[in-house]
């Protein structure tokens, strides 16, 4: 692991009677893609309010680059994309990113470069009030960028991207992430951040329930793997009595196994010889996860 870039250490916020943040504690490290996820409510958006300064903690501390979050510090070392970005729409986008570069210092000669990274070069001298929700988007993105952030926060950082710009968007966030940057992305879009970020941590009711490596998740929760068997002519019936599965589409059986029992299904099946003409696997998804965490099936 790399150094530490972001800390919180028992993070607690909370409004009258209501506990958003309830000792939450989580690093991101150089290099890290770290997927946020819960439920609406669950308290991603007040915690990365709390990392950019904006919203102080009840209890507990928060450290982005070992210095108080909103310090000057701090920002210097933060980018932020909203799900929403807001732009004065009278101004080009080459404009609107010249004058953010102006502001973080940094070398205005570089804007023409970061708007073609995020294939905005042909509109970069339209206004903004012309641009569609994507292209907003990706003129944030665009702002990320800026100064090599040691740190960047992503709240749905998709939203309104066609799918080839969403690809772009992923490719771009592993270029940051092997720069050095840390990058914390709040997503519902879980097909997208399955494969392509480092941990998975899960927000339920303003408490972390889950922080770890896909892998490590799957196996800590223990949901079944799902084997499909299509038989040879019409041994689905046979299959069906020797292994206890259902039967699907007439031709196919399915078979939930523990993950413990997974290769032991597989040698038994493998013995059956010609009656199995293939096995599919499918081991949980992150959408499987998801749902066992944030709702608490595993407390």
């Amino acid at each position: 692991m790399g150094e530490i870039v972001l800390n919180i250490e028992n993070a607690g916020k909370s409004r009258a009677a209501l506990q958003v943040l309830d000792g939450v504690s989580l690093n991101a490290a150089t290099g890290q893609r770290i997927a946020l996820l819960g439920h609406n409510g669950a308290g991603k958006s007040t915690l990365m309010k709390a990392v950019l300064g904006l919203t102080p903690l009840s209890a507990g501390r928060i450290s982005v680059a070992g210095s108080a979050p909103g310090s000057a510090a701090a920002r210097a070392a933060t980018a932020y994309l909203p799900e929403a970005v807001a732009f004065h729409k009278s101004l080009t986008g080459r404009e609107q990113l010249t004058l953010f570069a102006r502001l973080a210092d940094c070398p205005v000669a570089q804007v023409a470069g970061y708007l073609d990274r995020v294939g905005l070069s042909e509109a970069a001298d339209r206004r903004i009030g012309t641009y569609s929700k994507g292209m907003r988007q990706r003129l944030g993105l665009a702002q990320v960028l800026l100064g090599r952030p040691k740190l960047a926060l992503l709240d749905e950082p998709t939203s309104g991207l066609d799918p080839i710009s969403r690809h772009e968007l992923y490719a771009i966030i592993d270029e940051m992430a092997e720069l050095g940057t840390a990058v914390l992305i709040a997503s519902h879009t879980l097909t997208e951040v399955e494969a392509r970020t480092d941990r998975i941590a899960i927000l339920r009711a303003g408490r972390l329930v889950a922080d770890d490596t896909l892998e490590n998740l799957t196996l800590r929760a223990g949901l079944p793997t799902r084997l499909r068997i299509r038989a040879n002519g019409d041994a689905a019936g046979r299959i069906v009595d020797a292994t206890g599965g259902t039967r699907v589409n007439g031709m196919s059986v399915d078979l939930l196994c523990a993950p413990e029992r997974k290769m032991t299904e597989l040698r038994r099946l493998s013995a059956m010889g010609d009656v199995v003409a293939d096995i599919e696997m499918h081991p949980p998804r992150l959408e499987d996860l998801y749902r066992h965490y944030s709702t608490g099936e595993n407390h």
